[in-house]
């Protein structure tokens, strides 16, 4: 009789910062319902990986969990998987740090499960080929990846019925590959599909392995799964079927999979992630000529097997297609850099709290973007920035003076924070920490303030997505629905959570952020400028600054400037731009100067605003919105839209995290305030996304020749 070894794996996560009620409804559908259909079936042996923000999430919410799944552990049943406790992108942090995250969860594993993990999940699957010595280093023995990634090497599909090995430098790990095609079929073809797949693939000698393993979450979470594995009894089916066919089909674990077989033979895999993520991680119109490449594959009868050699991007990629994204990487090193510098012979307590709030900013879900990763997200890059700020005011008080504890302080320091060639300006108090760009309209583009912890500029910019092709043909065609006839992969669903959401696609010129300096066409309107479909007069917004500091008794001031020209009419007009922002020590406030200069010799009717961005954390809750002390607004909400004229005061308040932001300005102004709103894909479907509130004060100005204008605007931080 033809026998197969078959390893199931499962993985489980919710990120940092993930609403508790997205927790609590993965755990009833998903983590809880399989757990009691496993229980049911001692014969069903698989392997566990659940991230340490989740198991610590089910620990302190459901701890009768717990007892069961070390129940299982115990007899044979579950054996456990570990991996970053935070579950990082493994390559994008440093050594050090992986070491840390591996050790830390499978501390953990052992302490809940009395199970000791050598097996490693590593999130999204991300391989690069020296990971071999970090983990080995972390006393990893094995992992399991993409088929995909072995293709990529130039295997084939009869030749990855087993494990391989691997090394880098010496440093030893085996390697199983995820099939494909079962991560395709499980669960949304029928159980007795997956059966005979097995059938098909067993061998006379019965040393052949099959693998599956993938999110825990599909067994329950993903759309229409429930219904499809519990409700209608897929898993419950599946495991029945596995037991039925015992005399053919050997259920064994991974570290079964090591102690009963021998490896295949070595192999040295390239840089890869799985199909749909290299996919995302190119530019938008690559992915649409992928998409219209495979689908000339398709349509031409090309086998399946060929797909291997279309393959997308690398993940690292992300981090130039995203500038939000590489924003926060490097972030995150600065932070760990910090953080290892300080702790190399020091003993101090509180460094292990600051090192826990690193190793949570790593979690990987904000840095990236496709169907399930969370840029666009505002909830999952918020609590990314919170534990790097924590981090910061933990090691400000190691590394500060007793005097500059008592009385605050500032100091600002040049460095190419993010790794572009130009160098940003970071100016750090005891308040807030401020990051601006000099090379690109000396922008403020990061706002830390520290005793909320949070970054105010904390947004997305709106950029064309490769699915947003996707989103408008679903649109054209949605008077000629296609019938469904199965449970559809997360891949391939189209789901709008709300009519015409088209209307929403505006892509902008530049990167939101503030401070940015805007001179305006006599006839631009508020809908033309909030769309970004509008001509720009002046050579400001993005062009380079000049940039200098000095100390105001004990305050800091930035000054940035640039010599440009603003186009009125057919005169190019010679501008000088010059902002002076002061930072106080112990103080919850910036002030900026604008001094405009009229370097031409005849009069210029100039139309300046200075755009700013508050990056909250909703648009529509009734406990965020606006105010002011000299206007009426009828719509307070954050994501609402309108004007106000010849005012001097804005003001914008979010209740719950207890934070109230005043604008105010010397010379009265007009102001317009509008959302920024992204249009993203999620497992949930398409929707619209509040990324920040944009305010911007403007004045129409006469200058005469080689007159100079001044304002001042003041921001203040305080309770709400």
């Amino acid at each position: 009789m033809k026998r197969i070894n078959f390893a199931i794996g499962v993985h489980n996560h919710q990120p940092v910062g993930n609403f508790d009620h997205v927790f609590e409804e993965a755990y009833q559908k998903a983590y809880l319902p399989f757990l009691k259909v496993h229980e049911k079936y001692p014969q069903i042996k698989l392997a566990q990986h659940y991230t340490g923000i989740l198991f610590e999430w089910i620990e302190k919410q459901h701890p009768e969990f717990i007892p069961r799944l070390r129940k299982m552990v115990v007899r044979g049943q579950v054996e456990m998987m570990t991996g970053g406790f935070y579950e990082p992108i493994l390559i994008t942090i440093p050594d050090e740090d992986k070491l840390g995250q591996i050790q830390a969860l499978s501390k953990y594993v052992k302490q809940k499960t009395s199970y000791h993990a050598t097996g490693i999940w590593l999130a999204e699957r991300v391989w690069e080929p020296d990971l071999p010595g970090p983990l080995n280093r972390a006393g990893i023995q094995y992992s399991v990846i993409d088929d995909a990634h072995f293709k990529y090497a130039g295997l084939r599909e009869p030749q990855l019925l087993g494990y391989y090995i691997t090394e880098h430098q010496g440093a030893l790990l085996k390697i199983f590959p995820i099939s494909e095609k079962l991560r395709y079929s499980m669960p949304f073809r029928p159980p007795e599909d997956t059966i005979e797949y097995l059938r098909s693939i067993a061998s006379e000698d019965g040393a052949r392995l099959a693998v599956f393993a993938d999110d825990g979450e599909k067994f329950g979470v993903w759309p229409h799964t429930y219904e499809q594995c519990y409700e209608n009894g897929w898993l419950e089916n599946f495991f029945r079927l596995l037991v039925e066919n015992a005399d053919w089909i050997n259920i064994i674990t991974f570290s079964e999979a090591l102690q009963q077989l021998p490896p295949i033979g070595r192999v040295y895999l390239p840089t890869a992630s799985y199909r749909e993520m290299m996919e995302w991680a190119m530019p938008a119109q690559t992915i649409h000529k992928y998409e219209d490449f495979d689908k000339w594959l398709k349509d031409n009868h090309m086998p399946a097997e060929n797909r291997v050699f279309v393959r997308g991007g690398f993940w690292r990629n992300f981090l130039a297609k995203y500038p939000e994204s590489n924003h926060l990487h490097k972030r995150m090193l600065r932070g760990s850099a910090r953080l290892q510098k300080l702790m190399k012979g020091n003993s101090d307590r509180s460094l292990q709290k600051a090192r826990n709030h690193v190793y949570a900013a790593q979690c990987n879900c904000p840095y990236w973007h496709g169907v399930f990763g969370g840029l666009y997200l505002p909830n999952l890059r918020f609590p990314i920035y919170n534990n790097l700020i924590q981090a910061d005011v933990v090691m400000d008080k190691i590394e500060r003076t007793a005097n500059e504890k008592k009385n605050g302080w500032v100091h600002a320091g040049s460095m190419d924070f993010d790794s572009d060639a130009y160098e940003e300006l970071i100016v750090e108090s005891d308040r807030m920490n401020l990051f601006f760009a000099p090379q690109s309209g000396g922008a403020l583009f990061e706002l830390d303030y520290k005793p909320r912890a949070i970054n105010l500029l904390d947004t997305m910019t709106r950029r064309e997505e490769g699915y947003h092709r996707k989103l408008r043909q679903a649109i054209a065609d949605k008077d000629h629905p296609a019938a469904a006839v199965e449970v559809a992969s997360i891949h391939d669903i189209v789901v709008m959570k709300e009519d015409n959401l088209d209307q929403y696609l505006h892509f902008d010129w530049y990167r939101r952020s503030s401070l940015i300096d805007h001179f305006l066409h006599p006839y631009v309107t508020l809908d033309a400028f909030q769309k970004a479909e509008y001509g720009e007069q002046g050579d400001f917004v993005n062009q380079p600054y000049q940039v200098g500091t000095a100390k105001k008794g004990r305050a800091m001031v930035v000054s940035l400037k640039r010599d440009g020209h603003v186009w009125i009419g057919d005169r190019f007009v010679p501008i000088r731009m010059r902002k002076d922002v002061t930072i106080h020590p112990k103080k919850d406030v910036i002030e900026v100067q604008y001094t405009i200069v009229n370097l031409d010799n005849r009069e210029a009717e100039l139309w300046f605003g200075s755009e700013s961005a508050f990056a909250l954390m909703a648009g529509d809750a009734p406990d965020r919105y606006y105010f002011s002390k000299q206007a009426k607004i009828k719509d307070t909400r954050l994501a609402s839209l309108g004007t106000l004229e010849n005012i001097q005061h804005i003001g914008l308040c979010d209740e719950w995290l207890g934070l109230k932001i005043d604008l105010e300005w010397d010379k009265p102004a007009g102001l317009w305030r509008f959302p920024i709103e992204t249009v993203s894909m999620s497992e949930a479907g398409f929707e619209r996304v509040y990324q920040c509130s944009i305010l911007m004060p403007h004045w129409r100005i006469t200058l005469k020749a080689n007159k100079e204008w001044k304002t001042n605007l003041r921001f203040l931080f305080g309770k709400c």
